[in-house]
């Protein structure tokens, strides 16, 4: 048993979701495991009933190659030799040796690597696999491909629900079309949990546009609307007028919040499992980061480095990352920019001689209630 404290905070905070049922998988959202999985099993175990200092989360990149041109993307500026299907099979294993139950499947577009079932298949029934993925060059025989290999959920970027708009900020003619076809595909395949993920820019944060957005995604008929404000995880959006406010932190909280107290479509704001009040920041904590060249970073929006898979195994270099990051009570990129841009040489992400001067330079917020909790 965890201590009552932790069973009733995480009581009350799954009470904020309505559980769906995708084809007998039970489903809160598509960053837990369904609730009746092997994975989730292993998240009780390893990460509620003890106290684990070890990775719950990670992504892993298993391509750079995309033909969109999102001015927001993480990985846009990110270079080396790409990990081969060997090597991202290898971190798989080792991410699950060390603990963690949920793997995020990014790029790049994924669906660009030709072995990407093999690799859902590696990541197992005893950890989740979420892909991300703009839909380019999915067919229904894919689509299927990974059903059968295992995958659980998958989301696919949609930022607009206007057609033009959308392909404006992807900087891709038929972006949105190519985005809408995915979603019947992934849909009529079944047995996959279907969300969209929307990166929301500052002038959408306001209620007119968030509740016809999301009226909009209900009547897709996905299972989820997973959104997040854009974060300032590159040099030309490191000013404090890119970075989301407070108050408009709490709208997006509080927009969540009522929206799945109505049951249907899952709203999943990622700034709300990071505030305070639930679970925080847990970059380089629970969560890591492993680039399409093996750079390991704290999470996919902070382009620092503290190792590379092709020379150093993932668990040491996570034993050099959870010393460095204790979690924290707020988005750690949100706040720290500044002092990556002090360090900032010009090459992404930022080595790990720099990182660790960025990282003994700064202060940490506190941790959030959960943490708090957890580790009393």
């Amino acid at each position: 048993m965890a201590k009552p404290s932790v069973d009733w905070f995480f009581f009350q905070y799954l009470r904020k979701f309505t559980v769906l049922d995708v084809d007998g998988k039970l489903v809160l959202h598509s960053h837990l495991p369904p609730i009746n999985s092997r994975a989730y099993s292993r998240f009780l175990e390893h990460h509620l009933l003890t106290k684990s200092i070890a990775p719950s989360h990670a992504q892993i990149g298993v391509t750079n190659i995309c033909p969109q041109g999102c001015e927001y993307c993480y990985n846009k500026n990110r270079r080396g030799e790409l990990m081969d299907l060997e090597t991202i099979q290898r971190v798989v294993r080792e991410l699950k040796e060390l603990g963690v139950f949920w793997i995020g499947i990014t790029g790049g577009e994924p669906l660009l690597n030709k072995n990407l079932a093999k690799i859902v298949e590696k990541i197992g029934d005893d950890c989740a696999a979420k892909l991300f993925t703009t839909g380019i060059t999915l067919t229904k025989q894919r689509a299927l491909d990974l059903k059968n290999a295992g995958l659980f959920s998958v989301s696919v970027s949609l930022d607009h629900r206007n057609e033009a708009e959308h392909d404006r900020i992807r900087k891709y003619p038929g972006a949105y079309r190519i985005a809408m076809d995915a979603i019947e595909i992934f849909k009529n395949v079944g047995g996959i949990h279907v969300s969209v993920s929307s990166v929301l820019p500052r002038e959408s944060l306001n209620e007119g546009f968030l509740e016809g957005y999301l009226a909009f995604l209900e009547n897709l008929g996905i299972h989820e609307a997973w959104l997040s404000e854009a974060k300032p995880s590159s040099a030309e959006f490191w000013r404090r007028d890119f970075v989301i406010t407070p108050e408009e932190h709490e709208l997006l909280l509080a927009v969540q919040d009522r929206y799945n107290k109505r049951g249907g479509m899952t709203v999943n704001y990622l700034g709300h499992f990071e505030d305070a009040r639930h679970f925080g920041c847990t970059a380089g904590h629970k969560m890591i980061y492993v680039d399409p060249f093996g750079d390991v970073s704290p999470c996919v929006f902070v382009p620092m480095t503290f190792g590379n898979v092709n020379r150093s195994s993932i668990r040491d270099i996570y034993a050099a990352l959870v010393e460095r990051f204790p979690t924290e009570n707020e988005c750690f990129i949100n706040k720290q920019y500044p002092a990556l841009q002090k360090h900032y040489r010009g090459d992404y992400p930022i080595s790990n001689e720099e990182s660790i001067k960025i990282m003994d330079e700064i202060s940490h917020t506190p941790r959030a209630r959960f943490f708090q909790l957890l580790y009393r």
